[in-house]
This record gives structure tokens, C-alpha cells and sequence, in this order.
């Protein structure tokens, strides 16, 4: 029996995000999900090395790696768009459920209990993806900006203000040591 889902996850690194947005480089939801994930595995970290937590690194990164596939069958929802109030909040959610559930439809079945536990994690996972999800999203804020791209300098701000208001210490800690990198050029990481 043929089995599509990973052939539909080749198919993240065409939608881009940003859509509402000019880029100066596009970025791709491939991109995006590696980054999260990467951003993810580090906040899980943090909780342990630093927070006394025990959270677990691959699973976290796991889950963010896949936090967003849904968009290979909805696309790209702007945020202002997707949160412009909790009617279409509630409706986007459904819809995104729908199609986590037709991309989990496309698994072996012996594979779905897998994606279930992917696709539905613990609290504190999704705590620590979507903290990862709105760090990668500054990141992005920052390289257009350091590439003169003022079209993100609001985007940065209300970024910023959403990650205080998750009152995450993992991002604070990660936005307190990593993200000063992301304004120095290669050069200056030296």
C-alpha cells in the first residue's frame, strides 16, 4: 500500500510565510520548522540545565519540527488574519485539526499512535513549541532588519511583547544569551 504523508512533508519547503510581508529572502515553512525545532530542543534544555525541569529535548523538537504541516494543506495563514478574533481563532483551529488529521490519514497504521502523540503533546511541550514558534519568528524580524528591511520593525516589536506575555523563563533565557548573535554579522561571531 502506498503511503503519502512524507511526500506531502517534501512539499513544506513551498509555502512560504510572510506572505503579508515584503522579504528581502523568502522564507519557506521547511526553513521555518528546522529553525523552530532547533529553537525548541535548546528551550527544552534550558528547562533542564537551567530551570531544574525534565523536560525531554527530542521530543519537544520533534514536535515542533512538525508543529506546523498543516499549512502544506491550508497554507500560510497571516497571523493578523488568523487571530483577528476568537471566531475565526475557534474556525482556523478546526480547520487546522482537519488537516493534521487528513495528513495523519496518509500514515501506515502502525505509525499513527506515533504522530498522534506528535501532533498532540503535553502541556508543556506545546508550552515550549510555541515559545520556540514565536522565537524563530523574531529571528526572522531581525535578519530583515539588519538587511534594511523596516517593513518587520513592527512585527519585531509585537513579537517581542507576545514572548513576554507567554512568560516562558526558557525564552527569556534564550532571548537573554542567543538572540544577540543574530544582530552581529559573521564576522563579529567570530
Amino acid at each position: 500500500m502506498q503511503n503519502h504523508f512524507y511526500a506531502m512533508m517534501s512539499r513544506m519547503k513551498n509555502i512560504y510565510r510572510w506572505g503579508l510581508m515584503r522579504n528581502t529572502r523568502r522564507e519557506n515553512l521547511s526553513e521555518h520548522s528546522l529553525e523552530t525545532a532547533m529553537i525548541a530542543h535548546a528551550l527544552a534544555v534550558i528547562n533542564n540545565k537551567r530551570l531544574g525541569g525534565d523536560a525531554d529535548p527530542s521530543k519537544t523538537a520533534t514536535a515542533a519540527m512538525f508543529h506546523d504541516t498543516a499549512e502544506i494543506i491550508t497554507g500560510d495563514m497571516p497571523t493578523p488574519v488568523k487571530y483577528y478574533n476568537s471566531e475565526i481563532k475557534s474556525a482556523y483551529r478546526q480547520i487546522e485539526a482537519a488537516a493534521e488529521k487528513r495528513l495523519t490519514d496518509m500514515l501506515p497504521e502502525d505509525f499513527k499512535d506515533e504522530f498522534t502523540r506528535v501532533y498532540e503533546p503535553d502541556e508543556r511541550t506545546k508550552r515550549l513549541v510555541k515559545a520556540a514558534d514565536k522565537l524563530s519568528a523574531l529571528i526572522k524580524c531581525i535578519e530583515e532588519l539588519n538587511m534594511g528591511n523596516r517593513e518587520f520593525a513592527v512585527a519585531e516589536k509585537t513579537i517581542r511583547e507576545t514572548i513576554e506575555k507567554l512568560e516562558c523563563p526558557e525564552a527569556d533565557i534564550f532571548i537573554r544569551e542567543f538572540i544577540p548573535s543574530f544582530y552581529l554579522s559573521l564576522d563579529e561571531q567570530n
